[in-house]
């Protein structure tokens, strides 16, 4: 029995890594919906309106975002009882300790930071697309 199909959120604010992301999905085949919101109050607003469907979704979130960043996404999902629950995986380019130690403070399933080449993005979301094939999501 296959699982129906995962609405990813992807909160970034750069184009080129919204671009790569989409590039990635299509090389790969990863038919999932993806929804887009270039920061973190336009991606809680697309999470509370339901234009990201509820069900099984996940989100990608960046941390390095103007008028709300990554942390404080998280902070404001994590205090709303409607949303708490959401899966987050960290995908940014920050390797900077404070912010993973944040990031799994606030109960993210995953850090991941940005590869720099194409080829190693792909090869990160065709991981990610098997883990959350593999894994029960709500």
């Amino acid at each position: 029995m296959s699982n129906p199909s995962l609405n990813i959120l992807l909160v970034e604010d750069d184009e080129v890594d919204v671009m790569n992301v989409r590039r990635a999905f299509d090389k790969n085949h990863i038919t999932n919906p993806l929804f887009v919101a270039s920061n973190g109050v336009e991606g809680l607003e697309k999470l509370r309106s339901g234009e990201v469907p509820q069900g099984r979704r996940i989100v990608l979130l960046d941390l390095n975002m103007p008028k709300m960043n990554g942390i404080e996404f998280l902070r404001e999902l994590r205090s709303d009882p409607a949303l708490a629950p959401t899966p987050v995986v960290v995908l940014t380019t920050s390797n900077n300790d404070r912010d993973k130690i944040d990031a799994f403070n606030l109960n993210v399933a995953g850090y991941l930071v940005k590869p720099v080449t194409f080829a190693e993005f792909s090869e990160l979301m065709v991981t990610l697309n098997k883990y959350w094939t593999l894994v029960e999501m709500p």
